[in-house]
């Protein structure tokens, strides 16, 4: 297991009002988690005040987590890859432009992103869970989580953590942490539907403890 990050330079590109989000009058902050967590139109393309305020596919944003993580896990045409979490699948068509002739499929819990999905590849999209992969064992190369596992409940994340163990060689994921005061209030502010508030070690602990020995990285809100 090792700690590799693809994710920092898309996550630091955005800037952020903490105190904005956490005191709106409109949107205060339980309501926004209430709409969020509908999974529906306002937790993807509502008003930014509950969490994207429009999830649109944008040329080449995508496309440089997905060469990095070809080049690392030395992808190929036939090869297999799972997203697990994958919204609207922006990352999934860009690995096929990254490597033509990658396979690539996806699982979300949102019905609304897979109806809004890219349409090149609407149709490898599955719904369903992370703690119940629809899958075989060892059916991918690579099976990847990016920003969704800190969504769940502990007694959903142990199952999850060993849902992508068994379905792949290779595994990554990426979730949200905390390493200081000040970063575990901006998380708290922040974010609208993580159920997962855990440090670097608590984090680590729970790979652990689900037999989870894939590659992973965090994301601070600094």
């Amino acid at each position: 297991m090792a700690y590799i990050d693809f994710m920092s330079p898309l996550h630091k590109a955005t800037q952020r009002d903490y105190l904005a989000r956490v005191n709106d009058s409109e949107y205060p902050k339980a309501k926004a988690a209430r709409l969020a967590k509908e999974w529906g139109l306002h937790y993807w393309d509502g008003d930014r005040r509950i969490n994207y305020g429009g999830y649109r596919y944008m040329e080449g944003r995508w496309s440089k987590v997905a060469k990095l993580m070809a080049e690392h896990y030395g992808l190929k045409a036939g090869d297999k890859v799972l997203d697990v979490g994958c919204g609207k699948g922006f990352l999934m068509y860009d690995f096929t432009q990254v490597v033509p002739g990658l396979i690539v499929r996806g699982l979300d819990v949102s019905t609304y992103a897979i109806e809004n999905a890219k349409p090149e590849i609407k149709s490898q999209i599955d719904h369903g869970t992370a703690s119940k992969l629809p899958y075989a064992d060892n059916s991918f190369d690579l099976v990847i989580s990016i920003n969704a596992l800190h969504n769940l409940h502990n007694y959903d994340l142990d199952p999850a953590l060993r849902e992508m163990q068994r379905v792949a060689r290779k595994k990554y994921l990426c979730v949200e942490s905390y390493r200081t005061e000040e970063e575990k209030v901006n998380l708290l502010y922040w974010q609208v539907t993580c159920e997962q508030f855990n440090t670097p070690e608590e984090w680590e602990w729970w790979f652990r403890h689900a037999g989870y020995t894939g590659d992973h990285s965090f994301i601070y809100f600094e």
